[in-house]
């Protein structure tokens, strides 16, 4: 009975085993789908929240053009790949991207820690400001289509 139970769970290892090493991962997009805000704000909005809540904003919209404006001579929205602009997917090409990304998940986990920090003591008007110019700044790439 023991050899049964014993050959069952290694054969139920052995195929589920089989069954995750067979999948690939999907070629990667320049822009990360963790690059997008849910709302854009009015300046009557931002004066009501709390400095704390500015803070969160403001480093969201940090992270948001981090992972975006570098690429925009490719895309300005998620979902283009290598493949898709005819960009060899060699793996070359695919760990000079892993290394990109790689880099830019550095320098943000610096700046969050730094805002984390330091945006204390900033002015909430300047909070406010920042907040409005780097919104307005996510808004034009939704119009960069038409500079082409």
């Amino acid at each position: 009975m023991k050899l049964k139970i014993i050959l069952f769970s290694f054969s139920l290892l052995f195929f589920t085993s089989i069954g995750f090493s067979q999948k690939k991962k999907g070629p990667k997009s320049f822009i990360s789908e963790k690059a997008t805000i849910s709302k854009y704000h009015n300046k009557a909005e931002l004066e009501r929240m709390a400095k704390g809540q500015l803070i969160t904003l403001y480093s969201e919209r940090i992270k948001v053009l981090a992972r975006t404006l570098p690429y925009v001579a490719f895309a300005t929205k998620p979902g283009i790949t290598m493949a898709t602009l005819g960009i060899p997917t060699n793996n070359d090409n695919k760990k000079a991207l892993d290394n990109q990304f790689d880099s830019t998940d550095n320098y943000l986990e610096n700046t969050d820690e730094f805002h984390s920090e330091y945006l204390p003591y900033s002015d909430t008007g300047n909070l406010i400001a920042g907040i409005l110019f780097y919104e307005e700044i996510m808004k034009s790439l939704h119009q960069y289509n038409e500079f082409r």
